[in-house]
């Protein structure tokens, strides 16, 4: 499944639970979805909070979807085309060095 078909999942989600309605208690704004995403992000990170592998990989599992959907909806509300900023950036990314490390320039295609 690739990420179109992943944000059409999601949206099917969303539009079921009633979401994207005016009224919804959970409306879908960026702002709000951004805070969800750090939130969740969070909750990825209390899953090592006091040893260096997470505590379960069916938690880890479930956090890690929780930050992708956000992401997704993020993405798919705001216009982004979430696979075409995701290359730009690994373009950009190859052409950076970090800490003197990497300096090699590779491309991707």
């Amino acid at each position: 499944m690739d990420i179109s078909q992943l944000t059409t999942e999601m949206n099917r989600f969303v539009s079921a639970k009633g979401w994207y309605a005016e009224n919804s208690p959970r409306p879908q704004t960026a702002r709000n979805l951004a805070i969800s995403l750090v939130l969740e992000a969070a909750e990825v990170l209390e899953l090592y909070q006091w040893g260096e592998s997470a505590v379960s990989n069916k938690e880890l599992s479930d956090e890690l979807a929780d930050v992708a959907l956000y992401l997704l909806q993020i993405a798919s509300i705001t216009g982004i085309d979430l696979e075409e900023a995701i290359m730009d950036k690994l373009k950009k990314n190859f052409q950076r060095s970090w800490d003197g490390a990497g300096t090699e320039r590779k491309e991707i295609k």
